[in-house]
């Protein structure tokens, strides 16, 4: 900064300090800073500065995109090439000083370079690396829909296999989803978090030299609101106007309780007494693009209240017996719930299915009636005239069962206005909710094994 005639501004310090703090303990961390505070030039700073405090230290840099990466190493090998303190770093062979890789003259014998590149579809599994830098990760591109924001978290678990013991990773970036992977509640469980946000708590800008008063009032006044909360302001958004509010569900976690007394049945949920219950089933025979095959069953009792018990993503097995092996799938959901009636979706491939259903579940002895429908309301029309009524009067109730599936993702990403994506959950939930309970005196069939308890 010397050198160049320039002032450090107050925010760049904060993050200097920090990057020392958690580095000297070799700790695992979170820096989020407003887009063009130069968080990404600091971290090139500091990842020479490691070199030079200590040349063995090898450097992985991953972002969503290699030529991202690649920005960054092309940035530290400048550094260690110009500024005065890296004289003697750089070896006098060059096979190893490439745009995309490098390594730096040290004592260490080993096949890692000192820092490497890599975008998250790059094979890093046999890498080892003692400092793992993690460049905007999270973009759109890899967080849009809920099945990426999946995908992106497993990948970055990985990152503990390449980590060395007592090795440190460093997170850098901004939010571009609600369901962030910077939540230092859940994904990076407590980690040690710098955020410095365009504005900060007393309404002044924390880099008025670049961004004074006009220049983000500008800002605000050509980017989308939700765009500056998060790149901003560093304030998870949702990409979409969210019309599933997950924040209305009202969580449970008793089972049913099913008994039988003086020839009648009774079932509760909790000390509920049900009165109803739909099941809907979407079938499917699965592809990594396509929807899966779901069944969902909802409750209801006597107060007009609505009880998500369960959701099951049936197995689809790659052979002729997958429709056999899903509607076995079924008939098991179909007796653990005790269901006296199935809607199935015939659309598509479901035309010959209730025919197969009605075989297996005569062959394990359950009556259940297996209902043919054929949706002919556009999906999102019937998704929003399910969801949103029971969701406004906070009557539906969910088993926390439910939270290891995808529906709370699919709430979050559903947008009418551009669907797209996975929604087969929320067709299931939804062919339940707008199905009209099936309220018969209780008169069981002969042969049955089992009283009716509706």
């Amino acid at each position: 900064m010397h050198t160049l005639h320039l002032t450090v501004p107050k925010h760049h310090k904060a993050i200097c300090q920090f990057l020392q703090n958690v580095f000297i303990p070799q700790k695992k961390a979170l820096l989020m800073a407003f887009r063009g505070s130069g968080k990404s030039t600091l971290v090139g700073l500091f990842c020479a500065w490691l070199l030079c405090f200590k040349p063995d230290t090898r450097i992985l840099i991953l972002a969503a995109d290699f030529a991202l990466a690649k920005k960054m190493v092309q940035h530290i090998k400048r550094i260690l090439e110009k500024h005065p303190a890296c004289i003697g770093l750089k070896p006098s062979h060059t096979n190893e000083w490439a745009s995309d890789r490098l390594t730096v003259n040290r004592t260490l014998n080993g096949r890692d370079p000192s820092v490497l590149a890599a975008g998250l579809s790059s094979n890093i599994t046999g890498s080892r690396a003692d400092v793992i830098i993690c460049d905007d990760v999270e973009v759109p591109k890899t967080s849009d829909t809920y099945p990426k924001r999946l995908t992106l978290k497993h990948k970055l678990d990985e990152l503990n296999y390449i980590l060395t013991p007592n090795g440190m990773i460093l997170y850098i970036g901004t939010p571009h989803s609600n369901d962030t992977i910077y939540n230092t509640d859940e994904f990076l469980k407590n980690w040690p978090t710098l955020k410095i946000p365009l504005i900060n708590k007393q309404g002044q800008s924390n880099w008025p030299e670049r961004f004074s008063s006009d220049k983000i009032q500008e800002l605000k006044a050509t980017t989308a609101p939700s765009k500056f909360a998060s790149q901003m302001m560093l304030q998870p958004f949702l990409p979409t106007e969210m019309r599933l509010d997950t924040a209305r569900l009202n969580f449970y976690h008793e089972d049913i309780e099913y008994h039988e007394a003086n020839d009648a049945a009774t079932l509760k949920i909790g000390n509920i007494q049900m009165v109803s219950v739909s099941c809907w089933w979407d079938p499917s025979f699965g592809s990594a693009k396509g929807d899966s095959s779901v069944i969902a069953c909802v409750f209801s009792d006597d107060s007009g209240h609505y009880y998500l018990h369960r959701i099951q993503t049936l197995l689809v097995p790659p052979n002729a017996e997958a429709a056999s092996f899903q509607c076995k799938q079924v008939v098991r959901f179909i007796r653990d719930n005790y269901i006296p009636a199935i809607h199935l979706e015939s659309n598509g491939i479901g035309k010959f299915l209730p025919a197969l259903l009605r075989q297996e579940l005569e062959k394990a002895g359950i009556s259940c009636a297996v209902l043919e429908e054929i949706s002919r309301e556009h999906k999102v029309k019937r998704i929003l005239s399910a969801f949103e009524a029971p969701l406004m009067n906070s009557a539906l109730f969910v088993h926390t069962s439910v939270k290891n599936t995808d529906l709370i993702g699919q709430m979050q990403d559903f947008n009418p206005q551009a669907p797209r994506g996975h929604d087969d959950v929320l067709d299931a939930v939804a062919g339940c909710l707008l199905c009209e309970p099936i309220r018969l005196k209780r008169n069981p069939f002969q042969n049955l094994t089992r009283p009716k308890w509706r």
